[in-house]
């Protein structure tokens, strides 16, 4: 049998640290469940020094799941690895996972330690938290621009303490693959007890290489690899889950490695987390982005109308896409939209079917079919954003070439009716007045883009908004048959996102 490689998530943690990326306590337990339904490891589901918010997501998360070991980050302060094991304890395995920079640059500027405090704050942080839990992993951060002999130094030191798992961030992006994996390969070769340890890497994508880097530290003989659904995460982003998982998936016959990963849970994994982060997957995204498995030329259709083989490496149902969707319509019942939703991966309670229900008739009013994307607005809609503070009540817009454009709006702000009308150089920027004027918020405008999420005609409009007040920034997202409405719902998305950020201010847990 082949070797196992374990897959470590951090999109609830490294992927939530995206700008404008925050996720609350609901929307991380739901997508923490479908991570589990993936097939993954280990979660790291926060870190939970950071604002009470995110210790109150870890630790729901920690009690409700029952697979995946939950980990939560902690800098070596005694207060945060505290703070990280009062989350996880609940947690039917629960790992601690501290760390402190090695890279003299690190050293030097931002913890103006020496070399001997760092290796001994290190100790002491893995010793602690063994006191907590038999499950820890140490990180050395900025892994990859630190002296090879100083980490193999702190690797064998820290499993001296206690420490199952050693991890080597190339935190910046600065490495490339071949440098990588005779980095790996050095410091397994010299650190005297690294078989005691399951050896981890995680890479950051700001060369664009942090799957080849991956990938070349598991041929070295890493074992986890840490990474995040659709490699969202800090600047560029991380290691994808889902182009890790594939790649030794389908190049077995070079790597004979596997995964416990469901590979056919990677699409609906992919869409939730753009659903809640508001992050679009790009077009050409491999494996989950919409062209993935699009052929236009001419040639590739017949090659692929005679054998798929010739154009795709990888058939679209290993990764959950369906070709043959069922037609939902205004007639279809209860039972057939709680049935096609469960193959979407989204299991829903009576009174979520209910909502989601009582929306789906409504744009089955306005469309003559409704398709995936369709069900999962509606899923966003009606139940991922059902604590909002803002809610869009009533909108309508008079605009074109001979009438000063003018929108009246409706909210509804913490269950209360407020209404105005307001103007602006277009119909969306006069309802984005309006929305501003309404709500009292003084956001910025950072940018504003459109697209369909489906062809046709009927398709539904698909607006994503940045937003920046007081140095906050996030992403709002919105969809509708119409698009000033759906230019409206992402304005107000984002507003809510930024109420979050208010009211669970996060502190900076360093980028490992």
């Amino acid at each position: 049998m082949s070797e196992k490689v374990i897959i470590f998530d951090t999109t609830l943690r490294d992927g939530e640290q995206s700008p404008g990326a925050s996720m609350n306590a609901a929307e991380k337990v739901r997508l923490a469940m479908q991570l589990e339904k993936l097939g993954v490891d280990v979660i790291e589901a926060g870190f939970p020094a950071a604002s009470e918010g995110d210790f109150d997501a870890v630790s729901q998360i920690a009690s409700k799941l029952k697979k995946p070991r939950v980990a939560a980050l902690a800098r070596t302060a005694k207060s945060d690895l505290e703070r990280a094991w009062g989350a996880v304890q609940n947690a039917a395995s629960p790992r601690i996972h501290t760390f402190i920079a090695t890279s003299d640059i690190h050293l030097q500027y931002k913890l103006r330690m020496s070399r001997d405090e760092v290796l001994a704050a290190a100790v002491e942080a893995v010793k602690y938290a063994r006191s907590f839990t038999p499950d820890v992993e140490f990180s050395a951060e900025d892994g990859s621009r630190s002296d090879r002999d100083f980490l193999c130094r702190v690797f064998e030191a820290v499993i001296d303490a206690g420490a199952t798992t050693v991890n080597l961030p190339d935190t910046v992006g600065y490495a490339i693959p071949s440098e990588f994996s005779e980095l790996v390969a050095y410091v397994r070769q010299h650190t005297p007890n690294i078989a005691k340890a399951v050896f981890s890497v995680h890479c950051h994508n700001d060369l664009g290489l942090a799957t080849a880097n991956t990938l070349a530290a598991i041929a070295a003989g890493a074992r986890q690899a840490e990474v995040t659904i659709n490699g969202i995460g800090e600047r560029a982003g991380n290691t994808s889950l889902e182009e890790v998982v594939m790649a030794l998936h389908t190049r077995s016959n070079r790597m004979p490695l596997h995964t416990d990963i469901h590979t056919q849970q990677i699409v609906p994994s992919s869409r939730l987390v753009s659903m809640i982060t508001g992050i679009l997957v790009q077009p050409n995204k491999a494996v989950v982005g919409a062209n993935a498995f699009a052929h236009e030329a001419g040639i590739h259709q017949d090659g692929v109308l005679k054998n798929p083989m010739t154009y795709e490496i990888m058939r679209p149902e290993t990764v959950g896409l369906n070709r043959n969707r069922m037609v939902l319509g205004k007639h279809s019942g209860r039972h057939a939209l709680r049935s096609h939703l469960k193959d979407l991966g989204y299991e829903l309670s009576d009174e979520e079917l209910n909502t989601v229900f009582t929306k789906f008739k409504q744009l089955a009013d306005k469309k003559k079919h409704l398709v995936d994307e369709d069900l999962e607005v509606i899923i966003s809609e009606g139940i991922l954003q059902s604590a909002d503070v803002f809610k869009l009540e009533y909108l309508q817009v008079t605009s074109g070439t001979t009438v000063l454009p003018m929108a009246s709006v409706k909210l509804s702000i913490n269950g209360r009716s407020v209404k105005g009308a307001g103007y602006g150089n277009g119909p969306i920027d006069s309802t984005f007045n309006t929305i501003v004027q309404l709500t009292g918020t003084e956001s910025e405008l950072l940018r504003f883009s459109v697209s369909a999420l489906t062809g046709g005609a009927d398709a539904q409009g698909e607006v994503t908004v940045r937003l920046r007040e007081n140095g906050l920034v996030a992403l709002g997202r919105g969809a509708d048959p119409d698009i000033i409405t759906a230019g409206a719902k992402a304005y107000i998305n984002g507003l809510n996102r930024l109420e979050y950020l208010k009211r669970h201010p996060v502190k900076t847990s360093g980028d490992v």
